[in-house]
Order: structure tokens, then C-alpha cells, then sequence
């Protein structure tokens, strides 16, 4: 590996014969055998000259090894002998350093300690004096001075807190302790003889006395300053609880206006006599008013507690009304700081809100709800400062909004009569097939009136009356549901998805369902396009009324129920037109089941049936679209369900086409093929705009028109063999149902002893059915069809056509 070699005598497993054999292949080349030898012996001597030369190259190795670590221990040795060296000439150098430094820190110590004497001195000096001072200035009522000077005292003192436990430093500090106690009961006084609780107010010279005087105060402990403040707002309201008593005219609810009128004069009063007197920091306006709505709260809770009969909802109101005005006009003139002790609590700042049911609340007073979600692109406006007085005085109203929740509920009552006698009067609402089914204009009115209350309720409250408004909306709303919409939907003489005995009867004596007129029709689109209004719009009343509830509340607010009713409306409209066209194309199918199909000598254009199906379908579905037009998805759901109703319909007359001629199945496959394609372009038919059809819908027809042209194509087949139409049968139509392949013997008009035979092999060929599904005779490949999910109700409808 270390010396690669092509030589074969240097390979590890060298073979002497291979070699030889190699050097001699043939007795000829034996010739040449005194040469290779001589070759082979000179190499070998060549190596070992090269062995023995290496050989005596490593005698002295050991002795070179040796005298070289010798050498190394030798250097590490005078290595050690340096550092040690070093670090003693270290050691001294330090020690000669701490000494020549040792006088120097000596030096520092003294004269940081000199210094702190001297500044201790000074303070004392200070302290001693300032407190002589503010005795002698505390007796001769200085309070000017000794503002500043009380304040340079007491920091000077707090530079002696470690010396407390000297006699004379002691001493000291009582007597400043004295002194403010003294200044802080003679302030009390002076402010007591000046504003006596009984009496007039004094004015002129103690003022300035009195402004020096609050200047101390704020140096003081914090209780006199609140005392002062407690004892002049006290006084200063004294006339306000004389004046507006329990038994005074004044004092009641219609003339609230007068309370806040005498705050405001009482306000300027108080800037013009004392607004230089108190400190700014103190905000002693601001204070006055915060009090005064304190007192105004508790006396009109305590006078409406005793004359609650006499509340009626103009009143409370209009005595709202003021108070929260006064509330925004404090809001403007106060900051609101004092209110920091949570006497009152600040509202909430609500999340912002992308639901467009109503505009800010400074639009509160418009008449028009705008319903659609505004542009993301749109500036949104600024948000209104919160009013950190909101609810200061209007608070003590809300244990009798119950007068307000009646009173709403009393007109909402009053409103949906008005609308039911409105109907009644101006009928159902004309028809206007060009703008489309119009909403009807109550609802707008219902929720503008819904707006208006829950705007005013929030301003009011935002607790528990917002829960018992969100009550009353939930009872009318379903009463509108019910009251305007379903009870002014046209009547049908059969219900829906099921059967009367009127019905019965007309359809066994021939005559036709009657059918809507095109008013009604309209009618039928107009409350569906209002329920589905009303649908969007309670959705987005939830929404607000959780916004403007407290947060703890929002659990209780759900429209869900009433959100139902109108889903429930609009399902109904829908069963109803599309009722209303299947009866129409009855006639017509019963027509196409009494046809003698045997009798069909030639296959010409579609059949009258088709045609007068084909004519029913344009004269409703253009109207029905053209008055769902600003509710395209439920016209939609109109054509799936028409084609659910009437494809499975028509299977049905299918089969009683019996018997029938191959002319007449080709004849009925023309029909069959021309009502898919009327089907299928029944969403835009009779329109200028033509639309691509829901791929939903399409499906839906291609799916059930496909299984009619297949029965008809199996009927069509001939039955001799009898094994290819049977696995023709099953392949066509993947239908192992019994009852079906039963049904396409009839109709081929076999005879009964064919389509026993005919049924034997039906059953010996079908598909085994999968492991573990249900044994039962009837069984199909796919899902159930149409015809087999209605079986049970013709089941039904014969047995009742038996006993009548």
C-alpha cells in the first residue's frame, strides 16, 4: 500500500509455478533459462545491498533520541528558573507600591470624612434654624414663607434618618412633627372661620391668607389637604340640598333642567371669587362638579324610589335627555383626573366594529339603515373620545328603564298592527317585473325603528335593560315573520309534500289545481326577498346589540331562533312556487300517461304535453326570475327544487305509459329529449341575457332526464334473447330493483308468463351483493333513484284513492 508495485514477486500471494510457467510458456523458450537466471540473481544482490544499507543506517538512532531529550529537559529547566524569577521581582514591586500608597489612602479617608462632617453641620445649622423660624412664622400665620421653607425643612430632616437615635437630632424631629400639626389645625381653622358650615361665606382679605395657607397644605400630610377640600365643597353645596329638597317643586324630574342651571352659575361664581385661591393641581372645579353629580344621583334615586307611579317614559327621557347633555358638557370642560378613586367606572372601549347595521352614534337621529358593508377602501372616521362622566348622575335612571322597555314594547305592538292593517288596506304590492321583487317597505321601517331604540337604550344602559330590549326585538321580529310574511302568503289546496282529500278529488274527477295569479306571484317574491332582507339584517342586529351590551352580557344576546323563522319563510315561498308550477304541468303529464303509445304509427314534432308543459314553464319561471333578481341564490334553489319535483314526477307518468309501440318509445324519447333541453335552459329562459345554468342544477337534470332516455331505450330493445335485454337492463340503467325491471315489462306489454320467466332470469343475473350489506329482494347498484324515494307515498296515495 505505502510502495504500489506492478512486480508479481512483490504480490501477496506470489505462486513460484505460475511464474515460472509465465517466464517458460513453451520447451522453446527453455533456450534463454542461463539469461533469466542471471537476471533473477542480480536482483536479488541489489537487495540486499538496498537491506543491508538500511540496516546500518539505524544503529545510531537511540543514541540521537537520547541526546535530544537531554537537550529539552535541560531548556524546560531554565524556563522554570525565569518565571520564578519574575514573579519574585512581582512580589516586591507590589509591596513597595502599598507602601508608598498607604499615606495617600490615609489622606482620602480623612478627607471624605472632614467633608461629611462639615455637610452634617451645615444641615444642622440648617435644621436648627429652619425649625426656630417655622415656629416664630407659624405664629404669625407667614404661611408664604413657610411653604417654602416647611418644604426645605422637611428634606433637610431627611438627611438625619440615620441619626435618629441622638438625643438632640430627635429633638429636632419632634418639633418639626409639632409644627405640622399645628400649622395643619390652625389651617383647618382659619378655613373654618372663613367658611363657616352655618352663615356666609367671608370674602376679601383671608384670601390671600387662605391661598398662602393651601400652598402649606399641599406639604402637609395629604388628610388635610382633603379635609379642606371636603369641609369648602360641603359648604359650597349647602344651598343646592336646601333648595332642591325631596318636597320642593323644583326637585322633581320635569324641571331637572334647573339642578344643572344652578351647578353652572355656581361653577362661574366659583371661578370669579376663589378660582386664584386653590392650587391648580388641585382642580377644585372639576371637584365641585364631581361631587355635585354624586349628590344629584343619590336624591333623585331616593325621590324616584318614593314617586315611582308618577315616572312615565316622556318623562324619564326627557330627564335623561338633560343629564346625559350635562354629562357630555362636563366631559368638555373636565378631564375627568379626579375620578381616579373608581367612584365611577369608565365605559369600555368596544372592538372595531366592520358590521355596517348602523352608523356612528352622532348619526343616531337618521331614518335610513344602510344595509350594505362599507368599502375597506373607505377612510374610516376618527373615534370618539370615550366621556369619562357618562353614567356619573344618569346611572341612578337605569333601575327604572323597565318604564322604557314596556313603553317599546307597547309601540312595537302598536307598529305591526299598523302594518297588517296597511297590507289590508293597500294590497299585496303591484307587480314590477323590470326593478326586480320588491322588499316591503315595513321591514325597513321595523328595523329603523329597531335602530332608534337599541341607539337610545345603549345611552341609557348598557346592562340588563339592553337584555330585556333584545327580548322585545326577538318577539316582534317573529311576530312580523309570521304575522306579515307567512300570513300573507297565498293559500294552496294542498300542503306542502303532501296530500289532501281535495286534492284527491279534484285530480280523480281531471280538473286542474288552480293556479296563482301573476300578483300572487309577485306577492310570493316579495316576501321572499323580505325575509331574506330581514334575514341579513337580524344577523347584523345580533352583531351591534353585542357591541353595545357590557361583555359579561354578550352571551345572552342570540338571534339565532328568529334568524330560523325567516330561513324558514323563505323555504316556504320556494315550496310554494315551485308547487305552483308542478300543479300547472300536471295536467299535462296525465295527458302523456292516457296516450295510446301503441298507437303511434309515425314519431313527428314533440307532443301537445310537452308543449303545454314547455308553455307553462315561460309564462312562470321569467316572472319568478325576474322578481328574484336581487336574490339570484334563492332562484336558484327555486330550479333545483322544481327539478327534484318534477323529474321523479315524470319517471312516474312514465311508467303508466303502457303499452308502448318501438314508434311510440322513439316518439316519447323525442319528448323526453326536448323536455331536458327546456330543463336544462330553464334558469335564463325567456331572458335577453342568457346565462350559464349552476353547475349544480345541471347535474341535477342531466342526471334525471338521462335515467328517462335510458328507460325508454331499454324499453325500446328487443326481448328475444331474453339474456341481452336482461344484462342490456342492468348495464342502461344500474337499477337491480325488481319493482323497476317489473315496470319495463309492462310497459313492452309482455305477457304475464314472459315476465315470469323474464323476472327469473332477472334475479339469476344480478350481482352478487357486497359482504355484509342487507339481503332483501329489492336492491339497486347506486344510489336509491327518485321513483323508489316516492314509492311509499304512491303506496299511500293509492290506498286512500281505494277507500274513497
Amino acid at each position: 500500500q505505502v510502495f504500489p508495485s506492478q512486480d508479481p514477486l512483490d504480490r501477496a500471494d506470489f505462486n513460484a509455478v505460475e511464474y515460472i510457467n509465465a517466464l517458460f510458456p513453451t520447451e522453446q523458450s527453455l533456450a534463454n533459462i542461463d539469461e533469466v537466471v542471471n537476471k533473477i540473481r542480480l536482483k536479488i544482490r541489489k537487495l540486499d545491498d538496498n537491506i543491508r544499507t538500511v540496516v546500518r543506517g539505524q544503529t545510531n538512532v537511540g543514541q540521537d533520541g537520547r541526546q535530544a531529550l537531554e537537550e529539552a529537559q535541560k531548556a524546560i529547566q531554565q524556563l522554570f528558573g525565569k518565571i520564578k524569577d519574575i514573579k519574585d521581582k512581582a512580589e516586591k514591586s507590589e509591596q513597595m507600591v502599598k507602601e508608598i500608597t498607604r499615606d495617600i489612602k490615609q489622606l482620602d479617608h480623612a478627607k471624605r470624612h472632614l467633608t461629611t462632617s462639615i455637610t452634617t453641620l451645615n444641615h444642622l445649622h440648617m435644621l436648627a434654624g429652619g425649625v426656630d423660624s417655622l415656629e416664630a412664622m407659624t405664629r404669625r400665620r407667614q404661611y408664604g414663607e413657610v411653604a417654602n421653607l416647611l418644604q426645605g425643612v422637611v428634606n433637610v430632616l431627611e438627611h438625619f434618618n440615620k441619626y435618629m437615635g441622638i438625643p438632640q437630632i430627635r429633638q429636632l424631629s419632634e418639633r418639626v412633627k409639632a409644627a405640622q400639626n399645628e400649622l395643619g389645625q390652625q389651617i383647618l381653622a382659619d378655613f373654618e372661620e372663613a367658611f363657616p358650615s352655618q352663615g356666609t361665606k367671608r370674602t376679601g382679605g383671608p384670601s390671600n391668607v387662605l391661598r398662602d395657607a393651601c400652598l402649606v397644605a399641599n406639604v402637609l400630610d395629604p388628610r388635610i389637604k382633603q379635609e379642606i377640600i371636603k369641609k369648602f365643597i360641603k359648604q359650597h353645596l349647602s344651598e343646592y340640598l336646601v333648595l332642591f329638597q325631596e318636597n320642593q317643586d323644583v326637585a322633581w324630574l320635569d324641571k331637572i333642567d334647573r339642578r344643572y342651571a344652578w351647578i353652572k352659575r355656581q361653577l362661574v361664581d366659583y371661578e370669579e371669587k376663589y378660582g386664584r385661591m386653590f392650587p391648580a393641581e388641585w382642580c377644585m372645579t372639576e371637584r365641585i362638579a364631581v361631587e355635585f353629580c354624586h349628590v344629584t344621583r343619590a336624591e333623585l334615586s331616593k325621590i324616584m324610589r318614593t314617586r315611582a307611579k308618577e315616572i312615565e317614559v316622556k318623562l324619564l327621557l326627557f330627564a335623561i335627555q338633560r343629564t346625559t347633555n350635562f354629562e357630555g358638557l362636563l366631559a368638555k370642560r373636565f378631564s375627568g383626573c379626579t375620578l381616579a378613586d373608581g367612584t365611577v367606572k369608565k365605559p369600555e372601549v368596544p372592538p372595531p366594529s366592520t358590521n355596517p347595521f348602523l352608523e356612528d352614534e352622532t348619526g343616531a337621529e337618521t331614518d335610513e339603515i344602510v344595509m350594505e358593508k362599507s368599502d375597506t377602501d373607505k377612510p374610516k372616521k376618527p373615534k370618539v373620545p370615550d366621556n369619562p362622566f357618562h353614567g356619573i348622575v344618569s346611572k341612578c335612571f337605569e333601575p327604572h328603564l323597565y318604564v322604557y322597555i314596556e313603553s317599546q314594547d307597547k309601540n312595537l305592538g302598536e307598529l305591526i298592527d299598523r302594518f297588517v292593517a296597511d297590507f289590508k288596506a293597500q294590497g299585496p304590492p303591484k307587480p314590477n317585473v323590470d326593478e326586480g321583487g320588491a322588499v316591503l317597505p315595513s321591514c325597513a321601517d321595523l328595523f329603523v325603528y329597531y335602530k332608534k331604540c337599541m341607539v337610545q337604550c345603549s345611552q341609557l344602559s348598557t346592562g340588563e335593560p339592553m337584555i330585556a330590549l333584545t327580548t322585545i326585538f326577538q318577539k316582534y321580529l317573529r311576530e312580523y315573520a309570521w304575522k306579515i310574511l307567512s300570513g300573507n302568503l297565498p293559500k294552496t289546496t294542498s300542503s306542502s309534500g303532501g296530500l289532501t282529500i281535495t286534492s284527491l278529488l279534484k285530480e280523480k274527477e281531471g280538473s286542474e289545481v288552480a293556479k296563482f295569479t301573476l300578483e300572487e306571484l309577485c306577492l310570493i317574491c316579495s316576501i321572499l326577498s323580505t325575509a331574506e332582507y330581514c334575514l341579513a339584517t337580524t344577523q347584523q342586529l345580533e352583531e351591534k346589540l353585542k357591541e353595545k351590551v357590557d361583555a359579561s352580557l354578550m352571551e345572552r344576546i342570540n338571534l339565532t331562533g328568529e334568524m330560523d323563522t325567516f330561513s324558514f319563510v323563505i323555504s316556504n315561498s320556494i315550496q310554494l312556487l315551485v308547487q305552483d308550477l308542478d300543479a300547472a304541468c300536471d295536467p299535462a303529464l296525465t295527458a302523456m300517461s292516457k296516450m295510446q303509445w301503441q298507437n303511434v304509427e309515425h314519431v313527428g314534432d314533440q307532443s301537445p304535453y310537452v308543449t303545454s308543459v314547455i308553455l307553462h314553464i315561460k309564462q312562470n319561471v321569467p316572472i319568478i326570475r325576474d322578481n328574484l333578481a336581487s336574490t339570484r341564490k334563492y332562484f336558484t334553489q327555486f330550479c333545483i327544487k322544481f327539478a327534484n319535483s318534477f323529474i321523479p314526477k315524470f319517471i312516474n307518468h312514465l311508467f303508466k305509459c303502457k303499452p308502448i309501440s318501438m314508434v311510440g318509445a322513439e316518439q316519447l324519447l323525442l319528448d323526453t329529449h326536448s323536455l331536458k333541453m327546456v330543463l336544462l335552459d330553464l334558469p335564463s329562459i325567456g331572458s335577453q341575457v342568457v346565462r350559464k345554468a349552476p353547475a349544480s342544477y345541471t347535474k341535477i337534470v342531466v342526471k334525471g332526464m338521462t335515467r328517462a332516455e335510458m328507460i325508454l331505450k331499454v324499453v325500446m330493445a328487443p326481448h328475444e334473447p331474453p339474456v341481452v335485454f336482461v344484462d342490456n337492463y342492468i348495464k342502461l340503467l344500474a337499477d337491480c330493483s325488481t319493482d323497476t325491471f317489473q315496470k319495463i315489462l309492462d310497459m313492452k306489454g309482455l305477457k304475464r308468463s314472459e315476465q315470469s320467466s323474464m323476472l327469473d332470469l332477472f334475479r339469476l343475473r344480478l350481482p352478487a351483493p357486497p359482504p355484509g350489506g342487507d339481503s332483501a329482494g329489492s336492491l339497486s347498484l347506486g344510489a336509491p333513484t327518485p321513483e323508489q324515494e316516492s314509492s311509499r307515498i304512491r303506496k299511500l296515495e293509492k290506498l286512500i284513492k281505494k277507500r274513497l
